[in-house]
């Protein structure tokens, strides 16, 4: 099987159409997306619509999670008060323009889609299987995979979160982060996601796709989200 994986859009609907466009170029048909519809982008209800329209099978992330529920705080793990700041007013500024409709859509999200593709039983979650806001960086720690494939122990572990995209083997098993289609971190603002052929070996390769980034640039400053988050995505890093 061929499929490919998109995560953590984060309102940016320029960037998803993109990346959805070239999921067709190269013909892979099914996509998965690991979470994190909304959030920092000024697109939360038309990024919501695309992938409802589209029947994209998706997991919530914490972002949904927050913004469909109402809660104070995202999860996320902020380096600084300021940065804290900023993730508050994102919040707040997405829970008032998602609507109602949509917030639904966003509950009834799984927190974990799990499937068989020949001899890899695969699972796709936001950040980890354990928590909705762990963070699982290319350089985690043996113990800690250890300990996350023994309780859940599946050939192909897809997670988020970071949006930083790698694909590490340990002990036999694969986990892929798909890094970010709409907020990449990794210091390229093109967006990225993954395409998993999971034949007799398992391949992964992280397309790059340009987009119109200063459309939505300022498209974030005229929303009245802050500043910052244009120049991150221009820059493509916190």
């Amino acid at each position: 099987m061929r499929f490919a994986v998109i995560s953590d859009i984060h309102g940016n609907i320029e960037a998803l159409t993109a990346v959805l466009a070239d999921i067709r170029r190269r013909g892979t048909n099914q996509v998965f997306c690991a979470g994190d519809l909304v959030g920092y982008g000024p697109f939360p209800n038309e990024v919501i619509e695309l992938i409802r329209r589209d029947g994209i099978p998706a997991v919530m992330g914490n972002y949904d999670d927050a913004v469909a529920y109402g809660r104070p705080m995202c999860g996320c793990a902020f380096p600084d008060a300021r940065a804290r700041e900023l993730g508050e007013q994102s919040l707040a500024w997405t829970q008032a323009h998602t609507t109602e409709d949509n917030k639904a859509f966003l509950r009834s999200l799984p927190r974990q889609l799990r499937f068989r593709t020949g001899p890899y039983e695969v699972l796709v979650v936001h950040a980890s299987p354990r928590f909705l806001d762990e963070y699982l960086y290319e350089d985690a720690p043996a113990d800690l995979l250890q300990e996350i494939f023994t309780a859940c122990p599946v050939d192909i572990l897809i997670v988020g979160h970071t949006h930083k995209p790698y694909h590490r083997k340990f002990a036999g098993r694969h986990i892929i982060n798909a890094g970010s289609a709409g907020k990449p971190k990794d210091g390229d603002p093109a967006a990225v996601y993954a395409i998993v052929d999971a034949g007799h070996e398992v391949r992964v390769t992280f397309p790059r796709v340009s987009y119109n980034v200063t459309r939505v640039a300022r498209a974030i400053e005229e929303a009245g989200l802050p500043l910052e988050f244009a120049r991150q995505l221009l820059a493509g890093r916190e």
